[in-house]
């Protein structure tokens, strides 16, 4: 009998080409999983004598977000049905097993049947993180595959009363990085938090869902604002013209990692 499991996973995205699997491209988070899961399965079914054998299927693993390639996750949440006699423990300690290094599963325990870890999301954070080392070009060694590093140091009290403009509900399609986009762009936007801790900037966007690129092209839009290209008040028309071209640069993917999934 097939059962739900919700699982919470961290991974360092450097490596891959975003969560979603792809044809032919093999190093994804949502195709790794699924390997990893059949293989399970199937190991499992060997096991059994010939006439008691059945089909594996297809496994999917359901994310709560599609993190872009080079994104990272501290906790992304996700789901899947699996047919096994395996316990919870032992699906999480078989998967930490056979999954790379920079993929690990925190929890794993059965879920409702209707539990779906997109379609019940009620907010997201990611936190965006730059680094600036001075005139003297200080490296971040240790993070540098999380941050992204700067070439000046923004005004962060101009960025925080940019924030301001752009959180509450608002239709984001100057910064959405799908032009094609035919769905609603609206969306809500609970807080931009923005904290300096010596050569680390932090950016911290809370929300009930985001856009393709959206917190990388608020944070690419409110770096500019931090270096005097942009005025805060800016940000209201900005908003009004809904016009991608008209917002700042995507930032690096390196820089961002979803940090909580709300439910």
């Amino acid at each position: 009998m097939k059962r739900n499991y919700k699982m919470t996973l961290s991974y360092d995205g450097t490596r891959f080409y975003g969560w979603e699997h792809q044809p032919g491209q093999e190093m994804t988070i949502q195709g790794k999983l699924e390997t990893v899961l059949t293989r399970m399965l199937e190991g499992e079914q060997e096991k059994r004598r010939p006439e008691e054998r059945t089909p594996v299927g297809t496994i999917t693993v359901i994310g709560a977000g599609r993190t872009d390639a080079g994104v990272h996750a501290k906790a992304m949440t996700a789901n899947v049905l699996l047919d096994t006699v395996k316990t919870e423990d032992e699906i999480r300690a078989y998967m930490n097993r056979y999954l790379p290094d920079d993929i690990c599963v925190q929890e794993l325990k059965i879920c409702a049947d209707r539990f779906h870890s997109r379609f019940k999301a009620m907010g997201k954070t990611y936190c965006y993180t730059c680094f600036y080392g001075g005139k003297e070009g200080v490296k971040p060694i240790f993070d540098r595959k999380y941050v992204t590093t700067l070439e000046q140091m923004p005004d962060v009290a101009r960025m925080r009363e940019a924030a301001s403009y752009l959180e509450g509900m608002h239709d984001y399609k100057s910064f959405c990085g799908n032009s094609h986009m035919k769905k609603s762009t609206i969306r809500v936007v609970d807080t931009i938090e923005i904290r300096q801790n010596g050569p680390y900037i932090r950016i911290s966007v809370h929300g009930s869902g985001f856009l393709q690129n959206m917190v990388r092209i608020l944070v690419g839009t409110l770096l500019e604002v931090g270096y005097g290209k942009r005025k805060p008040e800016d940000m209201t028309a900005l908003l009004e013209a809904k016009d991608r071209k008209l917002a700042g640069p995507t930032a690096p993917a390196q820089g961002l990692c979803l940090m909580q999934v709300d439910y």
